[in-house]
């Protein structure tokens, strides 16, 4: 399998490395190591995160307070968000037209 991101994904995803790095020193790249044993863990089991939707998953990270939001595509992961749950979590159903959710 392989890992795609939407777009707006992949900005989350280094809007939230730059956030956590001028919190603190270092704490960017600890976020982006969380976030990419999130993924692997996706890979290694795609179906067994939290259904969202009929296409939809999401798996929590570990240390962060942030989802990833996915689909299964054939032999793709497509990320449709990197998502902070403490702010909005449903605002990535806006990025899927509704048949895509």
């Amino acid at each position: 399998m392989t890992v795609e991101f939407l777009q707006t994904a992949d900005r989350e995803f280094f809007d939230a490395i730059d956030y956590y790095n001028t919190q603190s020193e270092g704490l960017g790249f600890e976020f982006a190591a969380e976030i990419s044993r999130t993924l692997g863990r996706i890979m290694e089991f795609p179906d067994a995160w939290t259904l969202l939707s009929a296409r939809s998953r999401r798996c929590r990270t570990s240390r962060f307070p942030y989802g990833v939001i996915y689909q299964i595509r054939g032999s793709v992961i497509l990320v449709v968000a990197i998502q902070n749950l403490h702010r909005h979590p449903d605002s990535w159903k806006d990025r899927l037209g509704s048949d895509e959710r």
